[in-house]
């Protein structure tokens, strides 16, 4: 692998698991800021339009459960990235998978979810940035009712 190559694949990397590490910090404006110029899907239909960053914070801020800590208490792995660069279009795609463990109080240790997250970068400025992530990918469902505030199914 030539070294521009493994340093995008690193930059890209490096994203997938600070989106995680935000949201399970409950930084919520942070992960937001991540997907500032990217499309967001978060509903499959057909004639359901791609989100914003502003419309994502809005989303995460009234349907996730806050903890007395300011986190969501949950632990975000992002794993298996398959990723294709293009170093010289600047493009690149990912596909991952994610499980979400949540600890609450009272409770043990659980995973609540898990499912795929295909993603698209782009470089601009010399930097990797989203520019598109489909949330729709929900495959395994736990017990979510500390997590969420709707019923995602």
């Amino acid at each position: 692998m030539d070294e521009s190559l493994r340093d995008s694949s690193v930059e890209i990397t490096n994203l997938l698991y600070e989106y995680a590490e935000s949201m399970d910090a409950g930084d919520f404006e942070g992960c937001s800021v991540m997907f500032a110029d990217a499309v967001v899907i978060l509903d499959s239909s057909p004639d359901a339009p791609p989100l914003n960053a502003e419309a994502m914070l809005a989303i995460w801020r009234s349907i996730l459960v806050v903890y007395d800590d300011g986190t969501p208490r949950t632990r975000h792995l992002v794993t298996n990235p398959i990723l294709a660069i293009d170093e010289e279009a600047g493009t690149a795609t990912c596909r991952s998978t994610y499980t979400v463990l949540q600890q609450v109080p009272g409770s043990a240790l659980q995973p609540v979810a898990s499912g795929r997250y295909h993603d698209r970068f782009e470089k601009v400025a010399g930097a990797w940035r989203f520019s598109q992530r489909d949330f729709t990918m929900l495959d395994l469902v736990g017990d979510l009712s500390r997590h969420l505030t709707i019923d995602p199914s």
